[in-house]
This record gives C-alpha cells, sequence and structure tokens, in this order.
C-alpha cells in the first residue's frame, strides 16, 4: 500500500507554524490596541478641547460686548471690564481676614447664599424622601401624580404673596418660598427614578432577603440617582431664581436682591449690572459643581 512517505532521520519533520503566526498575529494585535495610558491621554485631550472651546466662545461674546459698549457709548450698556472693575471694588477688595470679601459682600452676598442654601437643603432632603415614598407603590403614585403634576405647573413667583400672608415678610417667607417651589422637580424626578428599578433587580433582592433598608440603600438609590440628580438641578436653579425674587419684596434688608432694587432707585446702573452678573456666575458655579459631584456618584454606582 503506497502513500505519502514520512519523515526519515535524514528529513526533520517540518516545524508548526502555527504557534508563530498567532503569536506574530497577537503581536500584530497588541501593537494596535490602545493601551489605558493612550485612551485616558485622548480623553483629557478631547476634554481640554471641549473645555477651551467654551472658555474661546465665552471669550469672543465678552469682546463683542466690550466693542459694542466702547462704539456706543451709552451709560445703560456699561462695557464688562468697567463691570468687573466695579464688582471687584464692590464686593471682593476687602482684607484677607475676611477672605478678600468687603462688608458689603458680607452684608448682602452671604446672607443670600445662605437662605438659598437652606431652601435647597431642605428641599432636596424633603424631595427625596417623599420621592421615594411615593415611586415604592403604584398605587401612592397614582393617586399623588395629578397632585404633583399640579404643584409643578404652578409658577413658583406666584406663590410668593401667599407665604407673605401667612409669614410676612423675613427670612422665614424667604425659606419658605424657596423650599416649596424647589421641592417639586426633586420629588417627582425620584418618584420616576424609584418606580423604574429593574424587576429582575428587584427578584435577586427578594432571593437575598435584603431588609427594607438594604433595599433603599443597595437598590432603590443607586437605581434612581440620575433622575435624583436631574431633579437638584432644576431646584438649584429654582432656589437661586427664588432667593431673588423674594429679596425683590418690601421689608427686605440685604441680599443680591435688595442690592438690585436699591440701586435701581440711586440709578446706580452700574451696581445693577454688577450684580446681574453676580448672579450669573454664582448660578454656573454651584450648577458646575453639583455636576462634579453628580458625576462623582454615579460614575462610581452608575446603575446597569
Amino acid at each position: 500500500m503506497s502513500g505519502r512517505p514520512g519523515p526519515t532521520a535524514d528529513q526533520p519533520p517540518r516545524a508548526d507554524t502555527t504557534k508563530k503566526t498567532g503569536t506574530a498575529g497577537t503581536g500584530s494585535a497588541s501593537t494596535t490596541a490602545p493601551t489605558p495610558f493612550a485612551s485616558r491621554a485622548a480623553r483629557v485631550g478631547s476634554l481640554a478641547r471641549g473645555a477651551l472651546l467654551r472658555w474661546l466662545v465665552l471669550a469672543l461674546a465678552v469682546g463683542a460686548w466690550q466693542l459694542a459698549a466702547r462704539a456706543h457709548g451709552s451709560v445703560y450698556f456699561p462695557p464688562p471690564g468697567r463691570i468687573a472693575r466695579h464688582a471687584y471694588d464692590l464686593w471682593f477688595s476687602g482684607p484677607v481676614s475676611q477672605l478678600f470679601l468687603t462688608d458689603a459682600a458680607v452684608d448682602n452676598i452671604l446672607p443670600s447664599l445662605g437662605r438659598m442654601a437652606v431652601g435647597f437643603a431642605l428641599a432636596a432632603v424633603a424631595g427625596v424622601a417623599l420621592g421615594i415614598a411615593v415611586g415604592r407603590s403604584h398605587r401612592a403614585y397614582a393617586l399623588c401624580n395629578p397632585v404633583l403634576q399640579f404643584a409643578r405647573a404652578v409658577p413658583p413667583p406666584a406663590l410668593v404673596p401667599v407665604f407673605v400672608v401667612v409669614l410676612d415678610f423675613g427670612t422665614q417667607m424667604q425659606i419658605a418660598s424657596i423650599v416649596f417651589s424647589a421641592v417639586w422637580p426633586v420629588l417627582i424626578n425620584t418618584a420616576d427614578g424609584a418606580r423604574n428599578v429593574d424587576p429582575l433587580r428587584l427578584e435577586v433582592a427578594t432571593v437575598l432577603r435584603l431588609t427594607a433598608f438594604e433595599r433603599l440603600w443597595l437598590l432603590l438609590l443607586p437605581s434612581a440617582l440620575p433622575r435624583i440628580f436631574a431633579g437638584l438641578r432644576l431646584s438649584l436653579s429654582l432656589s437661586l431664581i427664588l432667593m431673588v425674587f423674594s429679596e425683590l419684596l418690601p421689608g427686605t434688608a440685604n441680599g443680591i436682591g435688595f442690592t438690585l432694587t436699591d440701586a435701581q432707585s440711586r440709578s446706580d446702573l452700574l451696581t445693577v449690572w454688577a450684580a446681574l452678573v453676580l448672579l450669573g456666575a454664582l448660578g454656573y458655579l454651584l450648577n458646575t459643581g453639583l455636576l462634579a459631584v453628580e458625576k462623582r456618584l454615579i460614575g462610581s454606582r452608575r446603575p446597569t
């Protein structure tokens, strides 16, 4: 029976090149695959380009404002450089012992931020607690949803006169108006987040016999966290708006809103513009800080 001759002593067996080829292919793939350092560098570069683009747009807008104000020369439309100098002299040229804050800043900016912080904190705590309670029960959500939607639709400034009648002018009225107006976005978004928990996760929690607190801490809150922060961002904006609006009313003796009305009554338009720019800067900084906290928490506990 004839066949292909096998290898002899004088003719060594042919070397298997499969491993070499596979190794070479793997080596080629490893050289082309991005390394973690390269991916991180690309991500940092993308973020840097985005930040640079945003600041470039802001610089162009400020430059256009500066040129238009100088060309027009109107007292009602001062250039941004003059507004910035006035804001610095008015609020941020104080001694080091006061963290460079002037007496005007201590008397007006800090009380406003304090009232807003208290109102926002109370609204956040109440909104999350009530939202989790409502969202866990389908019947409670069905019963409360019309009331929640109605309360959310009421313009927040329209409720301030009600609080003036009930609480009179003062800090209590200002904080109450902030809390009542800012609680609804947090409550509604938290309830929606608690309702949309993955049913498979609920079954796993039942199998593992998790306690009510463990369900809340390990399941409901992480799943609802993105919606909670969406409500908190809206609530923060409403808190800033209601802070200013409540300080525009008679009976207020300090605050950024009081500074606006006082400067308007004295026809001090430069201070009016400085207060408006200050409010915009505060809103941007507060929102940026909240976004950083959101990214930190959701990045480490993002629900799947």
